[in-house]
Formats: C-alpha cells, structure tokens, sequence
C-alpha cells in the first residue's frame, strides 16, 4: 500500500463531468452481479434490492443507468422526509443513495418501503455496509432492511483497474500511456477511491507545474509505504 503526497500549493479545481453511461460502465468479475441485476430489470426476485460496495465501487453509476431504464427518481437517504415519500415514488421506481448508519428518518424510509409494496414501485437502494450493521431503533423497519435481497460490489479486478485509472483519466481529459498506468497500478492502494484520489491529484500537479502526465510524475508524488515509517 502506498501514500500520496499532498500538493505543495492549492490549484484552482475545475469540475470534471464524469461520465455514466452503460457504455462507460467498466464489466468485470467484482460487479458482474450488480450489472445483472441492472440489465435483467424488471425481472427482479423482490422490488427492492440493495447494492452493497465501498465508496467509488460503481454503486451511483449502476443507479443512473437503471434510472435511465426505468425512468426512476433518485434521492439521498439522509435527506429523505416522511412528506416527500409519495413524491420520489410517483414514477414507480426510486434510487435511495447512500443508506448509512444514523444517516436517515427512520419514519420516512419505514413509509418508503411500505408504500413502495403497496404501490408495487421498485426502489434500488445503495450502502457501503449491510443494514445488518445499522442501529436502527424502529424494530419493523430494522427487520424489514434486514430482509432486503443485496448485491454485493467487489473490490476491483486487475482488469477493471486498470481500466478505472483509464476512465478517470479519460473524465479529466488527461493524455497517459502505459508506463503511468502500470505504474500507478503497481503504486496505489487496490481501491476505487485510491484511483480517484491519484487521478485528481496527477491532474492538478501536472496543470500547476505546467507539465505532461508522466511516469516521473507520477513518481514524485507517490512513495511506497515500505520507506515511509507512518504509512
């Protein structure tokens, strides 16, 4: 595992639109259920799923594309209310986006999945970590979470790894060849976050000296763990 230096200055963030088509999802054996999942839509075995993967494992982009699909609206969990319940399910299919611990009116989602059986609408729900590791004070809607079908997202193959570092760089408009691929696949933690992180910071590094993305670059930002004492 390695870290990455922070940049010596600040440099002006320019957004980057990221882009989340069924085209650009990137397939492999981590995510291959979740995909299914996604594809074989309407034909699901419960009307509310759940998928499950850390932070940046694909879970937003499988929500736009089955929102694209479906025609599904999409809200956070944390800023769901008991009154906008009815509203977020008026198309008959909802995305409920990061469902943390604590993160959410238990009122409001307890009504959610009540309504969404009534209504027989589908609701795609995502999380980094199972319900089953929530404190949920609501004794129905803890059982209820509990028996939602999941889907869990993997750690990322050294296919679709090297092919994130790809895309984000891609995302950002950033020119690499293979020497600066291997390189940062060999160097960072096997995270999609990681790749994320690595990316953005190549990016603003390159922009702030005025240099191409190279792998010597790339090599004055990164250090091996094996030589940094606090790693």
């Amino acid at each position: 595992m390695a870290g990455i230096v922070q940049p010596r200055q600040l440099t002006l963030a320019l957004s980057h639109e990221e882009r989340l088509t069924r085209d650009d999802f990137l397939e492999g054996p981590a995510n291959e259920a979740a995909l299914s999942l996604i594809d074989r839509w309407p034909d699901w075995p419960n009307r509310i799923m759940l998928l499950i993967g850390p932070e940046g494992s694909g879970k937003s982009h499988l929500g736009v594309i089955w929102a694209e699909q479906s025609g599904a609206r999409s809200t956070s969990a944390h800023v769901l209310t008991l009154e906008a319940v009815p509203g977020t399910l008026a198309t008959g299919a909802l995305v409920v986006e990061d469902l943390r611990p604590s993160g959410f009116d238990e009122r409001a989602m307890f009504h959610l999945m009540n309504l969404a059986r009534q209504d027989e609408a589908f609701v795609l729900m995502t999380a980094r970590i199972p319900p089953s590791a929530f404190d949920i004070e609501l004794r129905d809607l803890r059982s209820r979470l509990r028996a939602v079908p999941t889907v869990t997202l993997l750690p990322p193959d050294d296919m679709v790894f090297r092919g994130l570092i790809l895309k984000f760089c891609a995302d950002r408009q950033m020119t690499v060849d293979e020497s600066v691929v291997t390189y940062l696949t060999n160097r960072i933690e096997r995270s999609y976050a990681a790749v994320r992180q690595a990316v953005e910071l190549l990016d603003m590094e390159a922009l702030r000296l005025g240099r191409p993305v190279t792998r010597a670059l790339a090599a004055e930002l990164l250090r091996d763990a094996s030589s940094d004492p606090a790693a």
